[in-house]
């Protein structure tokens, strides 16, 4: 019977039988391995990475902390994008994009319920609707005014005659910042009984709070 393998003496490192390699340390992805398709895996797991961290610490997290998450170095991350109004776009999209479909779909107490989804989950998403613009005018929070103005063009499509959020042209995207801004600085468990209460008050009825599944 072989002898089990133990790592050579001042060495200064662990070897590994032919085929086995050390565990990444917790809280980081594998990277990806080399061949064509290694790019296209490392935008994935840079995006899915930055979706974690700015949902936990807002769009101005560090760049740093997204590569390291993803499990690929800093380089690997401004190939794929050169600043971080880039890595805001890929993510913030998504969020964006959800919505969108949603409101092709569904009513609008389900887009409501899609929104809140996001709001609940998502810190940077909280501040693309509650952020101010005109105080912060740099790239990363203009591409969110944009985003802020899709969204309302979505809501808006199914808002019908008499709804609450009706009688004045502003209301609608006032109470998205009300509950935009009873979930900003909360802990994530609490958001989503927070937007709950601020839509109760508000008298607008809220669908299912989860993603939208087309």
């Amino acid at each position: 019977m072989a002898a089990p393998h133990r790592p050579v003496p001042g060495s200064g490192a662990a070897r590994y039988p032919r085929g086995v390699t050390q565990q990444p340390r917790s809280g980081t992805r594998r990277p990806a391995s080399g061949g064509p398709k290694a790019a296209a895996r490392n935008r994935a797991a840079l995006v899915a990475a930055a979706r974690e961290v700015f949902a936990e610490h807002g769009l101005d997290a560090p760049l740093s902390a997204i590569a390291r998450r993803a499990g690929v170095g800093q380089g690997v991350l401004y190939r794929h994008f050169p600043d971080r109004a880039a890595v805001a776009t890929a993510v913030l999209e998504e969020n964006v994009r959800q919505i969108e479909q949603a409101a092709q779909e569904a009513d609008l107490a389900r887009v409501l319920g899609v929104l809140t989804w996001h709001l609940v989950q998502s810190a940077a998403f909280i501040s693309v609707l509650h952020g101010d613009a005109a105080a912060d005018p740099s790239a990363v929070h203009a591409y969110a005014a944009a985003l802020s103005r899709r969204v309302e063009q979505a809501l808006r499509g199914r808002l019908p005659e008499g709804h609450p959020l009706a009688a004045e042209p502003d209301d609608l995207m006032i109470a998205v910042g009300m509950v935009s801004g009873a979930v900003t600085g909360s802990p994530r468990p609490h958001r989503e009984r927070r937007a709950r209460a601020a839509w109760r008050l508000l008298g607008v009825e809220v669908g299912p709070v989860r993603p939208f599944e087309g």
